[in-house]
């Protein structure tokens, strides 16, 4: 039971301090406050992460996937290779540009796509391949990868929890065609609201700037259908801001997390696996608890630790997917992401965390023990 004097420890805490208020007030004095200089000037910065790759700006994470899809001409009677264990603006983004969403299972005791599950649902209308970078761990690329060029499909990366992540010292939203960034508020930096697309290719680039502008460069001079999805310079500016700071959250979160992988010795408890070559950002810190795991969630509120469960739901289960499947007479059997749906719990990482925090957490943990 939290003390008298303990206040809970949330399982998420954005950052909005004086610097990004400052930097909000001095963009809107200025007048100039959509698609000007301060998003040009963190899509640079921002490219510094990425390998340096072209770095496009947009007003969601979701966005971002939806627009790199189009880019690549992606859409009807395609399809697209996705997870079915993540947020599902994954799938959406597939669906709203009318490409079909195909679901893999996923790695097991892992999160991400499994590279045999992904290679065995490749069909002659397979377009891309969509590996989501979840809870700041890589997907397995270096398996992925040669999957897609031996198929001669696209890579697309939802990297929307994983800012600064890198598989073998290369970063992730440098794999593929082209990668996906969210600066939600939860997310390790943000922007208020957010996204971003990062690709090596200069046309692909264009294509997507002309994509999030109505279609196009210079004023009325419209030369594609387009969406109105730009950044705007505040959002831009508060991204700037949290850009300077987010390596060092980053270290921060991955102390966090090192001290949970030594600390908590629950048996019900398995802490989250890093893959060899690996460097997790730890967008969330996700176990797996065997047995009842409401009850234990409810041990862990009682004692002051946030938590919470993402996803409880697989997307294939999901209304909008689940129903016109039925219908199609679709089924997906992916055991390892009911499995993970079942057992995962997210506890709070973030780099707010105090040492007395990490220390409640690692105790409400081990608390719980091993009969649950």
């Amino acid at each position: 039971m939290t003390s008298i004097n303990e206040q809970p420890i949330p399982a998420a805490r954005p950052v909005i301090g004086e610097d990004e208020i400052e930097a909000a007030v001095r963009v809107l004095r200025s007048g100039r406050v959509v698609q000007g200089p301060e998003v040009a000037a963190f899509e640079e910065g921002f490219s510094r992460l990425v390998d340096g790759r072209h770095c496009i700006a947009v007003n969601s994470g979701t966005s971002a996937l939806q627009l790199l899809i189009l880019a690549l001409g992606i859409g009807p009677g395609d399809e697209v290779i996705v997870p079915s264990f993540s947020f599902a603006a994954s799938a959406n983004a597939v669906r709203l540009t009318g490409a079909d969403v195909v679901f893999a299972d996923i790695e097991p005791g892992g999160f991400g796509l499994d590279p045999a599950a992904v290679e065995a649902a490749i069909t002659p209308r397979t377009a891309a391949i969509m590996p989501v970078h979840l809870y700041g761990h890589p997907a397995a690329m270096d398996r992925i990868v040669p999957i897609a060029e031996r198929h001669q499909i696209a890579v697309v990366e939802d990297a929307c929890q994983a800012h600064a992540a890198a598989l073998n010292g290369t970063p992730v939203g440098a794999f593929g065609a082209g990668g996906t960034f969210s600066f939600y508020p939860t997310k390790n930096m943000h922007s208020l609201e957010g996204g971003m697309v990062t690709t090596a290719d200069a046309e692909l680039a264009r294509t997507l700037r002309l994509l999030r502008n109505q279609g196009m460069e210079q004023r009325y001079a419209n030369e594609i259908v387009g969406a109105n999805m730009r950044m705007t310079d505040v959002s831009a500016a508060i991204g700037r801001v949290q850009l300077a700071k987010v390596e060092g959250w980053t270290e921060q979160r991955r102390a966090n997390a090192a001290y949970f992988d030594a600390g908590i010795t629950a048996p019900a408890v398995t802490t989250p696996p890093v893959a060899e070559g690996a460097r997790h950002v730890y967008h969330q810190y996700t176990v797996r608890i065997r047995g009842d795991r409401d009850a234990a969630m409810a041990r862990l509120t009682e004692a002051g630790v946030g938590n919470a469960v993402y996803y409880p739901t697989p997307i294939h289960r999901l209304k909008p997917y689940w129903e016109p499947d039925q219908k199609a007479g679709r089924t997906w059997e992916l055991p390892e992401t009911e499995k993970a749906a079942a057992e995962v719990v997210s506890l709070p990482v973030h780099p707010s965390l105090t040492r007395n925090d990490l220390e409640r957490i690692v105790t409400a943990v081990n608390s719980l023990g091993e009969n649950l």
